[in-house]
């Protein structure tokens, strides 16, 4: 098989012979559309298809995955960089049709913070830190959805550290901005579903010149993993039309405090003098809550 697309409906394919009458019926359901397929619930793809809840459940386990969850996981993954905005806002109502929308992607967001806990390696976090530290320059980019993650990223380190560059569109290309990019750097991309051709074609010319090359995605299999050194991968399962950036978001902070660890005194003296900024050009507001 060319795909994991291809895998999974291959495998149905597979084994379809062997399904009991209703499994061939949810068989026959996924391989049409797996596209909706993937937001709904045990329940829901049983009454859909005219059949009960075990009975879909029995056909994840028959498939190898262990409960129906991980079933509908794989096929989200097969689509999540392939369906268009409008695509995604046709299936809003099945994502979040049990419960209200605040409840629904609230949960939906522990769940991707606990899968990226799960998942995430201690060994190469530790690595991208020291990667921080090592780097004569560290490059940062990120764009399209990825961009606020990118931007956080860049303003706390730029208050620990004297050498990083934010890459974005601007006046200049992507490409004038790292154009000097070397061996003794860093490029940290920053990429979800559906992922910016640019931040791909970044981190690969980056590749190119021998610098150091970290991803935050949300899959080894992403592309940018794959044009990586380093890949820190954090759960971003869509919750409708809109993009899941909580873990992300949480995996960056982490980072950030990683590095603020090791350079305790110097973000002491930094935000001193911030403080004295602040309150001598007001940046904040100063007015009590009674």
């Amino acid at each position: 098989m060319n795909s994991d697309k291809d895998d999974l409906m291959g495998l149905i394919q597979i084994k379809f012979k062997g399904f009991s009458k209703g499994q061939k019926l949810i068989a026959e359901y996924i391989l049409e559309h797996y596209d909706k397929a993937a937001f709904m619930t045990a329940a829901k793809l049983g009454l859909k298809v005219g059949v009960s809840e075990s009975t879909v459940v029995r056909f994840a386990n028959e498939l190898g995955y262990i409960g129906y969850p991980k079933l509908q996981r794989a096929l989200q993954e097969l689509i999540k960089n392939k369906l268009t905005t409008v695509q995604r806002l046709e299936l809003s109502n099945n994502f979040v049709c049990e419960e209200n929308a605040l409840k629904g992607v609230l949960k939906s967001d522990i769940e991707n913070i606990r899968t990226t806990l799960e998942k995430i390696s201690n060994n190469t976090f530790d690595d991208v830190v020291n990667s921080i530290f090592e780097a004569k320059r560290i490059y940062i980019i990120g764009l399209r959805s990825s961009t606020a993650l990118a931007e956080f990223l860049g303003f706390y380190l730029n208050l620990i550290l004297d050498n990083v560059n934010m890459v974005g569109y601007g006046i200049s290309d992507i490409f004038e901005q790292i154009i000097n990019i070397s061996e003794d750097d860093l490029l940290i991309g920053i990429g979800f579903p559906r992922y910016a051709s640019r931040t791909i074609d970044a981190l690969s010319y980056a590749q190119k010149k021998g610098a150091k090359v970290v991803a935050i995605t949300d899959s080894q299999a992403s592309p940018l993993a794959d044009k990586a050194d380093y890949a820190l991968v954090a759960q971003s399962n869509m919750a409708s039309f809109v993009d899941s950036l909580v873990a992300p978001l949480s995996v960056i902070n982490a980072l950030i405090v990683a590095v603020g660890l090791r350079e305790k005194d110097k973000i002491a003296a930094t935000f001193k003098n911030l403080e004295n900024i602040w309150k001598d050009y007001q940046v904040y507001n100063k007015k009590e809550i009674n």
